[in-house]
């Protein structure tokens, strides 16, 4: 009989340790005690940056899929979990995120790494343009720092210390390295970009766009920005009558008769033109605050900048 006890013991001693270990399994997320580190980037530009750095040396996830637009994006409770779980949050700040921005901030509060790349990055005050802009936005930081290459060197090799200094267990020189070579390839791409706008005719550098988007690529190459259709920094405003007036008068002083719009709606804006200004506008698309799927144009942030230089280059010298 006592036997028998000892080996009904043995048993529920087995069943608790193995629960306990299942439990402890679940609420950590690993498998074998082999979890990676994790760094968690809001938009899909800045993942594309970031896992070009961060290579092999830990787990990258994106919040904002292809063709998400950051200012009205929302998470899911999953993903806000992602948050409060990462080594390191990577988001662009100045305002784009403005459904995420309470999510990181209580991440931080919890004691998470963040970094702000748009903060980083020298930002400009909103380029409104030559027909004026809406007078809540005046002085405000504009948040599209990615439409200068130059910017985005400084931000990747910042994000390049951050993971280096906050992820646990990443190679630094495999995480340095990568850098190195990204480096070279946006050193790349800001000579190509150059050598492309210069065959624009200087009269013709002229930019009007959908919303204010291009505002440090204007700065950066050397383009006036006319105005937007929308007058405002976020895709979540809309034009008055005034503002569509303001901008036919400022294209029409200018000479301009080409817009350039977001990819995913350049039909549409094509219309309200058309109607306001009585004749023939050419819509541009481009691609402006998100990276499409890989292999439909814009797959990463250097076939983004390309796609876009070649079209502005066309459609400013009558290509």
């Amino acid at each position: 009989m006592s036997v028998r006890v000892g080996a009904a013991r043995v048993r529920a001693l087995l069943l608790s340790l193995v629960t306990f270990f299942v439990v402890a399994g679940t609420a950590t997320g690993c498998s074998g005690g082999d979890e990676r580190p994790g760094v968690v980037v809001t938009t899909n530009i800045l993942g594309d940056i970031t896992r070009e750095i961060v290579g092999d040396e830990a787990d990258v996830s994106v919040l904002m899929k292809p063709n998400a637009d950051p200012h009205s994006f929302g998470l899911s409770a999953v993903q806000a979990a992602e948050l409060e779980n990462a080594d390191l949050i990577v988001y662009n700040g100045l305002g784009l995120e403005e459904n995420v921005l309470r999510h990181v901030e209580a991440a931080r509060a919890s004691g998470v790494a963040t970094f702000a790349a748009g903060e980083a990055a020298d930002p400009l005050t909103f380029h409104t343009g030559e027909e004026g802009g809406p007078d809540d936005e005046a002085g405000e930081p504009d948040p599209h720092f990615w439409t200068d290459p130059d910017r985005v060197r400084k931000a990747a090799g910042l994000i390049a210390d951050q993971v280096v200094e906050h992820v646990d267990g990443v190679n630094e020189k495999a995480v340095r390295d990568n850098a190195a070579h990204y480096d070279g390839q946006l050193a790349d791409l800001t000579t190509w970009m150059e050598d492309s706008f210069a065959t624009i005719p200087e009269g013709r550098r002229a930019l009007v766009t959908n919303h204010h988007v291009f505002g440090y690529l204007a700065d950066r190459f050397g383009f006036r920005v006319i105005g937007a259709v929308v007058p405002s920094g976020t895709t979540l405003a809309s034009p008055s009558s005034s503002d569509l007036r303001s901008l036919t008068r400022a294209m029409e002083k200018a000479e301009v008769r080409t817009v350039f719009a977001d990819s995913s709606q350049p039909t549409r804006l094509a219309e309200v033109l058309r109607q306001e200004m009585g004749g023939d506008v050419d819509v541009v698309p481009l691609y402006s605050e998100s990276l499409t799927e890989k292999g439909k144009g814009a797959g990463t942030y250097l076939d983004m900048m390309r796609a876009n230089t070649s079209a502005m280059t066309d459609g400013l010298t009558g290509d």
